[in-house]
């Protein structure tokens, strides 16, 4: 275990190595010099990077440092009270595609009332809907694909084979009904969030108040996480403690850094891409940089699944779906408004509109399938192929591939359509299977609150 977590370690930090020499003979050596009050001129080649060679080396970075933050994150589980752990852990979860939407938002509050101010609220829109519809296109979907048709699926206890023409499913966990019940409710305010022409505080108040709900119900009913870890982190809970903790320490520090002064440039350099060779910012913006920030997460579910751990890996990603679409969505005003240095709507056009429509659409049919907790092969096919054809018809058709007789954004409102109509007749088929989801959140919710006050009373006494 030790050659394996070190090995691992040593490949996420080798991620970042090449950022860590340019930013370091860029901007700190200078910054030192300035100081000690002596020339500095950094080197040549790396004062000339081209863009793809930018993009690259800080996508790399972000790629390596998401890697460290993740096995921080569990190995601090082992010193830090679990309900504070999940906490920290559901802010880590979005923190790659936060630090992009964050930046866009602080430029659209920087740079207010002009075109370039428009573009970034626009482009904040499309990062955050991209990282959403990715999770659950490609996330969920492969995911699940994955998991049924992988080496030793047999011997996996979620994997159920059923009679009938791509019938098998993998059975989730039913301590999950929680996050599904959180997440529809997110959904059905995400619905009404373009109707104000942008976020606002209530929107804020409304996703970040529904999360800290979620957060409270957790810590007060004792809902405990998987502490059953593997590599990385489980090697470094075998640290002593004091070891422990320093890694810890040191892995945040150095990832938060990382991520810090590695997105500005990565942001910039995959906008300035997509406008070399003709496609709108947006786009680009909206699908690779998200890939970037999901991947690590992907990665470890991929791994947990591959190890018969699927239920573990499926919890992590619909949490993790529920963190994006709560925290990532209603923080992103309070950025703008830092920026702006005054209270402001973190404004968009309709297309963005358009684009939120359809990531809540989607989040919806993706909820009706799990009512029953389980996901079907037709299902996570079904879920695959509507993401994959929305984003290749757009591209074509930005590319002048295809002629279609609507609009990029009426093809956004057609597949809206499409998962809302899928989605309400899953609803209305499993009426009675979404009730006792309801109510047995409803029991879980009152639990906790009960446990609550019994705790209460108890301190009291």
């Amino acid at each position: 275990m030790r050659r394996r977590a070190l090995g691992a370690i040593s490949a996420a930090v080798a991620l970042t190595l090449p950022w860590v020499v340019v930013w370091g003979a860029t901007d700190i050596l200078p910054w030192l010099a300035t100081i000690a009050g002596v020339e500095y001129q950094a080197p040549a080649a790396l004062g000339t990077l081209s863009t793809l060679a930018t993009v690259i080396v800080t996508g790399l970075a972000v790629l390596g440092a998401a890697f460290l933050l993740a096995w921080a994150a569990e190995t601090a589980e082992k010193d830090v009270p679990q309900a504070f752990a999940i906490a920290v852990l559901a802010v880590l979860a979005v923190a790659p595609e936060y630090a992009v939407d964050a930046l866009y938002a602080w430029n659209a509050g920087v740079f207010a009332e002009t075109e370039r101010g428009i573009e970034a609220g626009n482009l904040a829109v499309a990062n955050m809907t991209g990282a959403n519809r990715i999770l659950i296109g490609i996330g969920w979907a492969g995911v699940a694909l994955f998991t049924i048709y992988r080496a030793g699926a047999s011997t996996d206890p979620a994997v159920e084979k059923r009679s009938g023409f791509l019938s098998d499913v993998v059975v989730l966990d039913r301590e999950i009904g929680l996050e599904v019940v959180f997440l529809l409710i997110a959904t059905l305010w995400a619905f009404l969030v373009p109707l104000n022409n942008g976020i606002d505080i209530y929107d804020m108040l409304f996703l970040v108040g529904l999360y800290a709900c979620y957060i409270a119900v957790i810590i007060r009913g004792d809902v405990e996480p998987d502490m059953d870890h593997v590599g990385v982190p489980a090697y470094l809970q075998h640290f002593p403690k004091r070891r422990r903790i320093a890694t810890v320490f040191a892995l945040f520090a150095y990832s938060g850094i990382l991520i810090f002064t590695a997105v500005e440039p990565f942001a910039h350099g995959l906008e300035h891409l997509g406008e070399s060779v003709g496609i709108p910012s947006f786009f680009m913006i909206q699908w690779v940089a998200p890939l970037a920030s999901e991947a690590p997460e992907l990665i470890v579910v991929v791994y947990l699944v591959n190890k018969a751990r699927s239920t573990a890996g499926f919890n992590a990603l619909i949490s993790s779906k529920l963190n994006q679409w709560t925290l990532l969505i209603g923080t992103l005003v309070v950025v703008h408004s830092l920026a702006l240095g005054r209270y402001g709507v973190l404004a968009f056009d309709f297309k963005q509109s358009a684009e939120i429509w359809i990531t809540a659409a989607q989040s919806f049919f993706a909820v009706s399938l799990l009512i029953r907790f389980e996901i079907s092969v037709r299902e996570a096919l079904t879920l695959l192929v509507l993401f994959l054809s929305q984003v290749l018809l757009e591209f074509a058709m930005i590319r002048d591939f295809v002629t279609l007789p609507v609009s990029s954004t009426e093809l956004l409102l057609v597949y809206t359509a499409v998962y809302l109509v899928l989605g309400t007749a899953l609803f209305v088929r499993r009426r009675r299977a979404f009730g006792r989801l309801v109510r047995r959140t409803a029991g879980t919710i009152g639990n906790a609150m009960s446990i609550g006050t019994d705790r209460t009373h108890s301190a009291d006494d």
